[in-house]
């Protein structure tokens, strides 16, 4: 495996900090709306799949987080799921360089029936890929937040991945994409059966990389999302120790197509699983 460049050079540690310090606020401020709005009288207007849900909550965050962001960081672009790639004002000579991405919902159709399971994420993120991450979750009334270098912290408490080589009696989270299963589900999951690790799938792909980030799962494999999915999530994996793999196996923090996320002592083998996955006809 080929491993990606080093940043050439820190980034401003001021600059980090108060990145930290807004997403932190913007995560705690996104969990009570939606843990006072879930299941609650929610009318989704629904988009061309029945996975992927709109809600006036969803919009109504990310405009918060747009307005915020514009306020503190005038000139950095902001992306999200809900308005796209529309800059939030027209990026300013010196900032480009730097871009937001946001999921103001994650596991929209979770939130719409007021299952607790669905996440706020946003990240800061530059050529090398995130800078600064948060994902709230807010059932747990938990929001993890990483910085590049600076390690993950969970309610502040600092998170660090133990040596584990044992996968037996493990778990692996993935999701759905927006069509239903992707190619190879169903024998990736037989491949981990036979080596007695369970599968989840439980709607929140920035939940599902926090996971392994936080110890609970030994990996998280997406075939298919967006870049504000898993953003956030992957910050903190990096820093919590995580190994980050593209589809091929090579280490990448922000796969475009395709990823896995892994404790260390497991990655190489489920990424077999998956590799063996694609090559056998979905039946």
């Amino acid at each position: 495996m080929t491993a990606l460049p080093s940043p050439p050079a820190q980034i401003e540690p001021a600059l980090v900090s108060r990145a930290f310090e807004v997403a932190g606020r913007l995560a705690n401020d996104a969990a009570d709306v939606i843990i006072a709005t879930a299941g609650r009288g929610a009318r989704p207007a629904p988009s061309e799949s029945p996975f992927d849900w709109v809600t006036d909550t969803g919009r109504t965050l990310e405009r918060h987080t747009r307005r915020i962001l514009a306020d503190e960081f005038p000139g950095t672009p902001v992306f999200g799921e809900e308005f796209g790639a529309e800059p939030s004002v027209p990026p300013q000579q010196g900032v480009s360089h730097f871009r937001w991405s946001v999921d103001p919902v994650d596991g929209t159709a979770n939130y719409v029936a007021g299952l607790p399971w669905c996440a706020y994420s946003l990240a800061m993120l530059d050529g090398y890929g995130p800078v600064v991450g948060v994902v709230a979750d807010p059932y747990r009334t938990q929001i993890y937040a990483a910085a590049r270098g600076r390690g993950m912290r969970a309610n502040g408490t600092p998170v660090r991945l133990p040596d584990r080589s044992e996968i037996r009696g493990g778990i692996v989270c993935t999701e759905l994409t927006k069509n239903g299963p992707w190619p190879g589900m169903d024998r990736f999951i037989t491949n981990a059966a036979s080596a007695q690790v369970g599968v989840r799938l439980l709607g929140s792909p920035a939940l599902a990389i926090a996971q392994v980030a936080l110890g609970h799962s030994i990996a998280a494999v997406l075939d298919h999302y967006e870049e504000w999915d898993v953003a956030g999530a992957l910050a903190l994996a990096t820093e919590s120790g995580a190994t980050v793999l593209d589809r091929r196996g090579r280490p990448d923090p922000l796969p475009r197509d395709g990823l896995l996320v892994a404790a260390p002592g497991a990655a190489a083998e489920v990424h077999e699983w998956w590799t063996q996955a694609a090559e056998v006809p979905a039946s």
